[in-house]
């Protein structure tokens, strides 16, 4: 008997092995959403000192784990049940997937036995997210969940970060096991560790020092690897101009003289141009995304390419590469640092300073018509360089990226590869989560809001502080632009709200105009402080008010509803073919 009850106080259900492994792991917040078949996990971690915050929709919780991530490098986590619970993860999964996010989620599945009958609730949520995960697994036993979730935590933060998903039938969550989580993981298939060899450095480092037009291209393995304090140093101590991706944001202080800032189809002049007339590209954790290169034929024509990235199979998958490295963004910047030698660059750098003079980003200011660049711009002046911009998908994404100056690494946070509307919103919940202490300001379109509003009551809840801001055109935007721009102005499903809709009318209280939504209205009904802004002159006094309460806030700006994104590349062309204005 006394033989039975030690045995007994060994073992653990496979709920609590979940939970376990979740704290073992150091996670500190689960974002999901509770069903039948993960009941027994819920049961056991609310007694966890593991935070649980409830979204309202599981695509919301994917988002809040992925802005967790990007704001803090850490692995976000998220729980859901299975089905649709499961399903509705896919599209927050691939906007990790694409953008090489650490993640863990947790899906329920039905009894194994049940598994291939069309039981209620079942999905084979692990074919369906194979292709928009890094790893996912169908744990059969309660005795491989231990090993099962330090592995997902190991393979999602290591080589190119990713997200995982884990499936666990219900009644394997009942079964017990006295299995524990290992001490150390190694995977026989799977070895994301590479040396950088000294020679490629070698080489790599006599071509900069023999190079008189060099430009380092840099995208998001970068903050992903910390690299931003020797990339910073290597490109101050060789006088390389720095360009980033829109995931490279923040990556390289972009108040630096040597900031081209932005590349690709809406970036700056200045970066295009230089990629163009380069005689040596350095990417470094960039993959040469479509968006970036334009047409590939004649991307970089003059140029000898480097491409610097801990994924091997994206080394030349787009363009040809002089100098392969496979290895750590920060691990190469490091090694190439003492090899560097310091050079002016002279009469490059005042090529490129000519050119941001002759090409800057600009608009039409008005005292009457409320511009978005406008906005972003009071924000960017307020902020001071300081807390966290998440934006949703279209043309206020790129217009942050514009009009915002990017200057540390994880404050800038967006969907790049995938490009999902919805994500800002929930996003900025994650990241505020991250980093209570910080400002955090969410940049959504008219479009995009609608897709995730239902979280708004999540900050509400739990007194998260988002400052969430709504430039409200009455459209979708960038489709609009688009239509405008290459399909002979024929708008076709790309107007929000009724066909009368005033623009930048004063809202007075006799004759108020109808905004459908009424996105003040939406934000107060889920008890949040909300105002409208429809004047230039309201925007300094709303955002100084919201930014300075504790409390989460929707500032919707009702803007020029014709406002295009320039420079744009159109679809096809070369960067260097660039729309300026």
């Amino acid at each position: 008997m006394k033989k039975k009850e030690a045995q007994n106080t060994d073992t653990r259900s496979g709920a609590q092995c979940v939970v376990d492994g979740l704290e073992h792991a150091g996670c500190e917040v689960v974002f999901g959403y509770p069903g039948g078949t993960v009941l027994d996990i819920f049961n056991v971690l609310c007694l966890s000192p593991v935070h649980f915050i409830l979204s309202r929709h599981e695509q919301g919780a994917v988002h809040m784990a992925d802005g967790y991530a990007r704001a803090t490098g850490k692995p976000g986590v998220c729980l859901v049940t299975s089905g649709p619970g499961a399903t509705n993860t896919v599209t927050g999964l691939a906007t990790a997937h694409m953008d090489g996010i650490p993640m863990v989620c947790i899906s329920g599945q039905v009894a194994l036995s049940a598994i291939g009958n069309d039981a209620f609730q079942e999905a084979d949520i692990i074919g369906i997210t194979r292709a928009v995960t890094k790893h996912n697994t169908l744990v059969r036993s309660a005795d491989e969940i231990p090993a099962a979730i330090a592995e997902a935590f190991y393979i999602a933060t290591s080589g190119k970060p990713g997200p995982v998903l884990i499936d666990i039938p219900k009644d394997v969550q009942r079964q017990l096991t006295a299995a524990r989580p290992p001490a150390s993981v190694s995977l026989r298939s799977y070895n994301p560790s590479a040396v950088i060899a000294p020679e490629a450095l070698a080489a790599l480092a006599e071509a900069i020092n023999r190079s008189e037009r060099p430009v380092l291209y840099v995208g998001g393995g970068a903050i992903s690897a910390n690299a931003s304090g020797p990339l910073t140093a290597l490109a101050r101590k060789a006088n390389i101009p720095v360009t980033t991706t829109l995931m490279g944001l923040g990556a390289f202080p972009e108040d630096d003289p040597l900031a081209l800032r932005m590349l690709g189809m809406h970036g700056s002049a200045v970066a295009n141009l230089a990629v163009s007339a380069c005689d040596l590209l350095i990417s470094l954790g960039a993959r040469f995304d479509d968006r970036v290169t334009g047409k590939i034929a004649e991307f970089a024509p003059r140029a000898k390419i480097a491409h610097i990235d801990i994924d091997p199979s994206a080394i030349g998958k787009s363009v040809r590469v002089d100098f392969p490295i496979r290895g750590d963004a920060r691990e190469a910047a490091e090694g190439l640092l003492p090899l560097v030698r310091p050079a002016a660059h002279a009469a490059w750098l005042a090529e490129l300073d000519a050119i941001k003079q002759r090409y800057p980003l600009k608009y039409n200011h008005s005292d009457t018509v409320l511009q978005p660049m406008f906005v972003l711009e009071e924000i960017d002046r307020l902020r001071k360089g300081q807390g966290i911009i998440v934006t949703d998908v279209g043309q206020h994404q790129m217009w942050a990226t514009q009009f915002i100056r990017h200057v540390q690494p994880r404050s800038f946070i967006s969907s790049g590869g995938l490009g999902t509307m919805g994500f800002g919103l929930p996003a900025a919940i994650g990241a505020q989560l991250a980093r209570p202490g910080e400002l955090v300001v969410a940049i959504c379109g008219d479009g995009g809001i609608q897709m995730n509003a239902q979280e708004l009551v999540v900050a509400v809840e739990h007194n998260i502080p988002v400052k969430t801001i709504i430039l409200n055109n009455g459209h979708l935007g960038m489709v609009r632009q688009w239509q405008q721009m290459f399909y002979g102005k024929r708008y076709s499903a790309v107007v929000l709200g009724s066909s009368n809709r005033p623009v930048n009318e004063r809202i007075r209280h006799d004759t108020a105009p109808v905004y459908r939504p009424d996105f003040v209205k939406l934000a107060e009904a889920h008890g949040m402080r909300a105002a409208r802004v429809t004047w230039p002159a309201e925007v300094a006094s709303t955002l100084e008010r919201a930014f300075a309460d504790p409390h989460p806030w929707v500032i919707e700006c009702i803007v020029d509803p014709d406002a295009n994104v320039f420079p744009m590349v159109p679809p096809g062309a070369a960067v260097s073919a660039m729309i300026v204005d």
